[in-house]
């Protein structure tokens, strides 16, 4: 296979080392981000120029975001020779439930599913220390899976895996995992004021059974959950087709 790796926590984290350790064999590409991006989300840089700088043979640092990263790596590095999947990973840490709105790994696999290449987003949900190397062999082991059967249309699968070795998966929702509402108010020695969001780093993961939470973090269980990237919520938006705005016409839809 040809593969193109990324992530959000930088060109020199161990999780992608470790990732592209478990694609040996393979053509494997390396861009991502020259530093830490956690929690960037979909960025893209659209109003400031971008530096990409070779580290090693197929392994390149760039400038900006998960999302730059992996524009970069399709439209420019492997634009002659599009690789057969997008990995990102692993990430130092879960992303599970609405995680998904916020992280830059699974940012960087969606970029390359909206561009067209079938795309996964590994998460290992552990404290550090770290040892990605299971993780990172079922995210190869899924990728083969979806190299030889490919789907109809570019697929995004969120992967998020428990500590220790991989004793089984399940096919699982989106759970729902919070982080409060505490604004947290301090003041710095010069006397100004400054905050932190969230509180005190506690996390709430809400009971969903077969939910990705209670796969990993209750069953141990590896959680592959496939994303959507149509955005369109179609229970809505046929609930709306009955709504009026008084004093504007409404167009039918085509």
């Amino acid at each position: 296979m040809r593969v193109l790796l990324s992530n959000d926590d930088g060109v020199h984290a161990a999780g992608l080392k470790a990732l592209a350790e478990a694609f040996h064999g393979d053509e494997v590409w390396v861009v991502a981000p020259d530093r830490e991006q956690s929690a960037s989300s979909h960025a893209i840089s659209l109003h400031r120029p971008l530096r990409l700088l070779e580290v090693a043979p197929r392994w390149y640092a760039v400038d900006g975001t998960p999302t730059d990263a992996v524009y970069m790596g399709l439209n420019l590095v492997l634009r002659d020779a599009r690789p057969d999947v997008v990995v990102s990973g692993v990430n130092h840490g879960p992303n599970l439930g609405n995680d998904v709105l916020y992280s830059g790994t699974v940012a960087a696999a969606m970029e390359g599913a909206l561009l067209g290449v079938n795309a996964i987003a590994v998460s290992l949900a552990a404290p550090p220390p770290h040892d990605f190397g299971e993780a990172a062999r079922f995210a190869a082991a899924l990728a083969r899976q979806v190299v030889a059967r490919p789907p109809p249309a570019p697929v995004l699968l969120n992967v998020n895996v428990p500590p220790g070795p991989v004793r089984g998966y399940r096919f699982a929702r989106l759970g729902r995992r919070t982080y409060g509402n505490e604004v947290v108010e301090k003041t710095d020695p010069r006397g100004r004021k400054y905050y932190w969001i969230g509180g005190e780093g506690r996390v709430h993961n809400e009971d969903i059974p077969g939910s990705d939470c209670n796969t990993v973090l209750l069953e141990r269980l590896a959680a592959v959950t496939p994303l959507h990237l149509d955005g369109t919520h179609d229970p809505m938006f046929q609930e709306l087709r009955s709504w009026t705005v008084p004093g504007y016409e409404k167009e039918p839809a085509p």
